[in-house]
């Protein structure tokens, strides 16, 4: 029988954590009380002063498309948050506003990513940048990184897997799974090494805002050429809302506009209006609120989880992650993550969502419950580490 569907939609592999959930999901409808860790979302519902603009917004009838770069007050506000976080003149031209940051990230390939062309990307990383570039007919050369380079690339690493069919490097920072950042110098050797091979940096700061005891760069600090993807799901906390946004050097825009406009149109009208208001002093204030408590619960559990064996070489800086290496238990982390959602109902990520390199002894936890909730993740670990058995899956 045929091939029914294209050889692009079976390359892209799923999220090997949603059997994980779904498991979950079914223990918890069952009756069980499961501690959701796998999942990459605040468990904050979005600031009333944004849930106030976006009613104002429906009330309104702001329901219509906007133009396919946004609307012009909301790019002059990224302008002025630029300005006014990292001292940036950024014109507000520059400004796409996209649906979620995937909207940004699919822009970005679209232009820059000829078919059997290849960014360099941290392995491990976020599964879904390589999925996108594969989409747009590129492909993703992931570079084992680990705890040396703090899991990020370098311009040594740069140098030694470059090769014919680069056409540039995405970097994230703070980064997901690992949480760690690309300070100011590094940025910088990046954008140096990519230029001298006439390649493009691009940088995922989508957990801009959500960084402790540090505060990440952007790059356009040093490459105002560089593009940058951003999303105003988790610093803002509105994920459901589907908005971001991405700066580009003014010479590309012309380009990415034409791609937005048939893609999506434009991003949602009334997530967009929403979004204004999450520049206000009052929402900011809530949002600093969040990050403090944030920052207590990674340092809550970083040192549970250390004491518990897990090895987490290094501290992360930002977002709200901590990946750990199992090596000290034994056996397959996809087994591991298995066995604690069936005898301990805690649901953590298996580090093969996030790559390949020794992504087999790597899980992820994702710090997005309360410190009470976390100590009992904590108890219920321990508890289901003297019952796990590696081969016994």
């Amino acid at each position: 029988m045929a091939q029914l569907y294209s050889a692009r939609s079976r390359a892209i592999e799923p999220f090997h954590v949603m059997a994980l959930l779904a498991r979950a999901n079914e223990l918890q409808a069952a009756g069980h009380d499961v501690i959701h860790l796998e999942i990459g979302e605040p468990d904050f519902t979005t600031a009333e002063p944004i849930i106030r603009a976006g009613q104002a917004a429906l009330s309104a009838g702001h329901t219509r498309y906007t133009a396919a770069r946004g609307l012009p007050q909301l790019r002059e506000a990224i302008a002025g948050f630029y300005a006014e976080r990292y001292r940036l003149s950024i014109d507000p031209q520059r400004i796409l506003i996209t649906p979620g940051g995937s909207g940004a990230l699919l822009l970005a390939a679209s232009l820059l990513v000829d078919p059997g062309k290849h960014w360099l990307l941290a392995d491990p990383g976020y599964p879904c940048n390589r999925h996108f570039l594969r989409l747009v007919e590129g492909a993703a050369q992931l570079v084992p990184v680990g705890p040396d380079v703090r899991y990020q690339l370098t311009p040594q690493l740069l140098e030694r897997h470059w090769d014919s069919g680069s056409v540039g490097a995405l970097v994230a920072s703070p980064a997901n799974p690992t949480g760690t950042l690309l300070h100011k110098d590094e940025l910088a050797a990046l954008s140096t090494c990519l230029k001298q091979r006439g390649g493009h940096l691009v940088v995922d700061e989508i957990y801009h805002g959500l960084t402790y005891g540090c505060e990440a760069p952007s790059v356009l600090e040093v490459d105002d050429d560089a593009f940058v993807l951003n999303s105003f799901s988790k610093y803002f906390g509105m994920t459901g809302w589907r908005l971001g946004w991405l700066v580009a050097p003014e010479a590309a825009v012309p380009e990415l506009e034409k791609l937005a406009q048939n893609l999506y149109i434009s991003a949602p009208s009334m997530a967009q209006h929403a979004a204004l208001a999450c520049f206000e002093p009052a929402t900011l204030a809530i949002l600093e609120e969040r990050r403090h408590e944030f920052q207590r619960r990674r340092d809550y559990l970083l040192p549970a989880l250390r004491e518990l064996g897990f090895g987490i070489a290094v501290e992360p800086e930002g977002a709200f992650y901590l990946y750990a290496d199992i090596s000290a238990f034994g056996g397959d982390a996809f087994a591991f993550c298995r066995h604690f959602i069936e005898t301990e109902h805690v649901a953590f990520t298996p580090g093969l969502d996030f790559g390949r390199y020794q992504a087999g002894h790597h899980v992820r936890f994702a710090y997005t419950q309360n410190v009470e909730r976390l100590q009992q993740a904590v108890e219920r670990i321990a508890r289901g580490l003297k019952s796990w058995q590696p081969d016994a899956l």
